[in-house]
């Protein structure tokens, strides 16, 4: 289903959450997709607890075969001159999603998301977000209603100790991306019980 498809893959910051996306990508480049990195400033030059910033894009490389994509300038190239059949950000923050909802195109994942959208292809969003139930539920209510955009399945992963957070099942993401690619939104897109 997903033999040459052309696949941009946006990851934001959301450092705790980026550990399984490499084996995501080899699994959609096996799947027979061509994967497209792109990533946010962040991203690219923050380490953290959780990645070295250089090895986590050096292991991206590897695995596309590819440069990752940092730069507006760049990810613009994916709008008419070389469109994408789906973009996936993966993990998508809370501040990614808010700067989606109100247009702002400032990072290489943004502009490649709005070159998607102007092409009519689909986004596929996995929210990883602490205030997810809080203040940037509007922000996934107005995402949800817009055309093109579907999101990977999603719920709270700890009611108790973070009763505004929500996570996505990353198991579910390319089967979401099939989905969408038949302009269509899987379901449940609320998950009950889950455990990232």
């Amino acid at each position: 289903m997903l033999k040459d498809k052309k696949i941009g893959f946006g990851i934001t910051g959301s450092f705790c959450s980026m550990s399984n996306i490499p084996e995501i990508i080899l699994q959609l480049k096996k799947s027979g997709a061509k994967i497209f990195c792109f990533v946010t400033p962040n991203v690219f030059k923050l380490n953290n607890r959780f990645n070295n910033a250089k090895d986590f894009i050096k292991k991206l490389e590897f695995i596309t075969k590819k440069r990752v994509i940092n730069q507006i300038t760049e990810a613009e190239k994916f709008g008419p001159v070389n469109p994408l059949d789906c973009m996936i950000i993966a993990p998508i923050t809370g501040n990614t999603l808010a700067k989606l909802a109100h247009g702002i195109t400032d990072n290489a994942v943004l502009m490649a998301t709005k070159t998607t959208l102007r092409n009519r292809n689909p986004v596929v969003l996995a929210p990883f977000t602490n205030d997810a139930l809080s203040l940037n539920g509007v922000n996934i209510m107005k995402l949800m209603n817009m055309k093109k955009i579907y999101f990977v399945p999603f719920g709270q992963d700890d009611p108790v100790k973070k009763p505004t957070s929500m996570t996505s099942d990353l198991k579910k993401l390319e089967q979401t991306v099939i989905h969408a690619l038949e302009k269509k939104q899987i379901q449940p897109v609320i998950i009950e019980n889950f455990h990232s």
